[in-house]
């Protein structure tokens, strides 16, 4: 597994690093925002002191000086921001509008996307200023992606990139390029992530320092797997930020030292890290930084082989979180809680473990193909507005040369028809390829892009689908829900490329056993889902069994090594369990995992009295 999240600190335009799950960034998702609660206290515990403040004899000043504190010393900025608040009437429109910009940048900070968007939206559509429409328009940036409208968050990405050239005041392009840079490294553009960050760096405005563009860098290097815990693009940014008195930047930046640290099989030094920055995380109370060194805490003691610390470790991190969250910290802590319950033999808490991390991989997986799908989208549709612009800009162009061939001769005329049709034919040779990229990408969202198979979501409404058709001519149907042993192991002992052949070999074999009715598709990771339609449970019984024994007699050949495995398959059937696809997909499962704990390698099939048929 890789390194557990990290998260830098939100601002208007997060430097960040959202694609990967080491992130040291916000990535986009409410959970890894600042924590509402905590910024709410330190608002509260700030209220006397700013009714003590002294009246404010400058407020556009003041403003500039409240904006400048907003991550370097966030409770003076709540402080400072309720004391101007007390000054609103007599503040002119600019500085009104000035305030409800910091006053929805602080809304946002505490996790209200929604009312924050609200004034957002207000504060570029009528504040008339031309700087502050463009800072709010990079945080608008943020606030979509935070809510996972990816699609709009990248269609607004596409606007400000073409906007940019337009920017002339330095704080309002620095902010924009910062944003620009988070959404690119969030869609997997790692060297456009780094160049627009080197933008950055090399126009820092006054009240700015290098400690963002130099942990934006970071961020990028490290999405692209192109950093080690001595690279010294990530000491220069500790030290960077560490002398700009950034104390929340350079705790990220340590924590993405320590994620390293534990990916490099170093817990040792991962724990006296996070003992050495631990005061400085407890002083900030930013939430994201306290989970993350919770959670690299936790993994730290279980590399050591302390199980008992490793385990309190991480329920503390589970205890910190909600139910219904999703995300990779959760996704780490599961993993390790799951690891220790079956080195001590706790089946059924090892299993329970189990189900939650498989739910978080399961989540992460899913939000890496919304937001690569929603990039592609976007392009697609700035291709589409481009090509729009410039057959507007031909038709311009025809019209006038239309009115200049009135005074030419027939012959000059029939260059002008020659030229519109070249025109024409242009236009329907772009639009053919236009066409064929979309159908390409429909094609892709459909399907799994390691094994060409049916992706999870695709199955699952195939399959619903197939069902109800079956369910009226009453035909029989089997719902095999299969999973390879020891998987992990593969990639651990062989790599990763071994393991991606391993699942892409698996995927042959079952296609040579199964008919072209059938569905077939991969439901995350090594587990797969099989719907064989007009068949019976003992014909499911006997393909399933065929395909667990094909699995078995062909190992893997490659770079020299022989790679044998095997797969646990559980089956339901609708002559027993009805025609409900979640109802067939519980007593898969329960078949699968009982064909787990009983030895592996083997098929189960549910019944309708619970029992379980071994074949």
């Amino acid at each position: 597994m890789t390194a557990m999240s990290r998260t830098i600190p939100w601002r208007p335009i997060t430097a960040s690093r959202l694609s990967d799950r080491r992130s040291p960034l916000p990535r986009l998702s409410n959970r890894f925002w600042p924590w509402p609660t905590l910024a709410g206290m330190a608002c509260c515990a700030l209220l006397q002191a700013g009714h003590a403040a002294t009246p404010v004899t400058d407020p556009a000043a003041f403003l500039d000086q409240t904006e400048s504190l907003r991550t370097k010393d966030h409770p003076r900025f709540v402080q400072m921001l309720e004391q101007i608040r007390r000054e609103a009437p007599r503040l002119t429109s600019g500085e009104q509008w000035h305030l409800r910009y910091l006053d929805a940048w602080e809304i946002m900070f505490e996790g209200d996307y929604a009312k924050s968007e609200t004034q957002f939206h207000d504060v570029i559509d009528h504040s008339g200023d031309v700087t502050l429409a463009a800072k709010a328009s990079g945080l608008l940036l943020s606030n979509l992606a935070a809510n996972r409208r990816y699609e709009e968050a990248f269609a607004q990405a596409n606007r400000l990139t073409t906007a940019l050239p337009e920017v002339k005041d330095p704080q309002a392009r620095f902010m924009l390029l910062l944003n620009l840079s988070q959404m690119l490294n969030f869609a997997g553009q790692t060297d456009l992530a780094i160049k627009y960050a080197a933008m950055m760096e090399n126009a820092i405005p006054p009240g700015e320092t290098l400690c963002q563009p130099l942990s934006l860098q970071v961020a990028a290097l490290d999405d692209g797997k192109r950093l080690t815990s001595s690279s010294p693009e990530l000491q220069r940014a500790i030290d960077t930020c560490v002398a700009d008195r950034q104390p929340v930047f350079a705790n990220t930046m340590r924590l993405v030292m320590g994620s390293l640290y534990l990916e490099e099989e170093q817990p040792g030094k991962a724990l006296a890290l996070l003992d050495r920055m631990g005061p400085s995380i407890r002083i900030n109370h930013y939430f994201p930084h306290i989970l993350s060194a919770q959670v690299q805490r936790a993994q730290a003691y279980a590399k050591l082989g302390n199980d008992n610390d490793a385990r309190n470790a991480a329920l503390a991190a589970v205890a910190m979180s909600r139910p219904d969250d999703i995300n990779d910290w959760l996704k780490d802590t599961y993993e390790v809680l799951y690891r220790i319950e079956e080195k001590r033999g706790n089946t059924a808490a090892a299993f329970s473990y189990y189900k939650h991390f498989v739910t978080q991989d399961k989540g992460y997986l899913d939000d890496v193909s919304a937001r690569a799908l929603a990039y592609d989208v976007a392009q697609q549709h700035m291709l589409v507005q481009k090509l729009g612009a410039e057959g507007l800009s031909k038709q311009n162009n025809i019209l006038r040369l239309q009115q200049a061939l009135d005074n030419k001769a027939v012959e000059t005329g029939r260059l002008y028809i020659v030229l519109l049709l070249m025109s024409l034919v242009s236009i329907a040779f772009w639009l053919f390829r236009l066409k064929r990229s979309q159908l390409r990408f429909k094609k892709l969202s459909f399907h799994d892009g390691l094994t060409g198979i049916f992706n999870h979501q695709h199955f699952i409404g195939e399959a619903d689908r197939a069902l109800r058709l079956l369910e009226k001519k009453h035909g029989s149907a089997c719902l095999i829900s299969m999973d390879l042993d020891h998987f992990k192991q593969v990639n651990d002992s062989h790599g990763h490329a071994m393991g991606d052949a391993v699942l892409r070999h698996t995927v042959a074999i079952c296609q040579q056993q199964l008919r072209p009715t059938d569905l077939f598709g991969r439901l995350g990771g090594e587990e797969f889902g099989i719907l064989l339609l007009e068949c019976s449970r003992d014909q499911g019984m006997a393909i399933a069994d065929r395909i667990r024994t094909a699995i078995e007699a062909t190992p893997v050949d490659g770079d020299g090594s022989v790679v044998w495995f095997s797969a646990s398959v559980g089956l339901a059937s609708t002559d027993t369990s009805g025609y409900g696809l979640p109802r067939l997909c519980r007593e898969a499962d329960a078949a699968l995992y009982r064909a787990k704990r009983s030895g592996r390698n083997r098929v189960i099939a549910g019944s309708d009295d619970e029992s379980l048929v071994e074949a």
